[in-house]
């Protein structure tokens, strides 16, 4: 029996295209092992057994919403925090607020000089 050496070594001895049929065919059976090894580990430890259709419930997270009343600012960097919570039969909606200044700052200008 060849060691990996000697069948590298003989590979190389081939003409391109036969290389390349052999570097894809490593390649991909390098993958499919790696996947099968990654198939096999999911099934055996259940995540793939998701048993509810709800994405709440298969993360075990209740369905129903909670709000808490504190600072709206705090922890947030945007304007549309301090908006009060809409009703929760409301449709989503997304309200862009623009925080930009009026004009932009003008940077002095200054003269380019290039030595000779």
């Amino acid at each position: 029996m060849k060691t990996v050496f000697e069948h590298i070594e003989h590979v190389r001895g081939k003409p391109h295209h036969v290389r390349k049929r052999v570097a894809f065919a490593s390649a991909a059976i390098g993958t499919i092992a790696i996947a099968l090894v990654w198939f096999v580990g999911s099934l055996s430890f259940g995540t793939f057994a998701i048993s509810s259709n709800s994405f709440a419930d298969g993360t075990g997270h209740s369905s129903s919403v909670t709000t808490e009343s504190t600072d709206v600012n705090a922890g947030l960097a945007g304007a549309a925090a301090a908006l009060p919570p809409q009703s929760v039969n409301a449709p989503a909606h997304i309200e862009i607020i623009d925080t930009s200044p009026a004009t932009p700052e003008k940077k002095p200008t200054e003269e380019t000089t290039i030595p000779f």
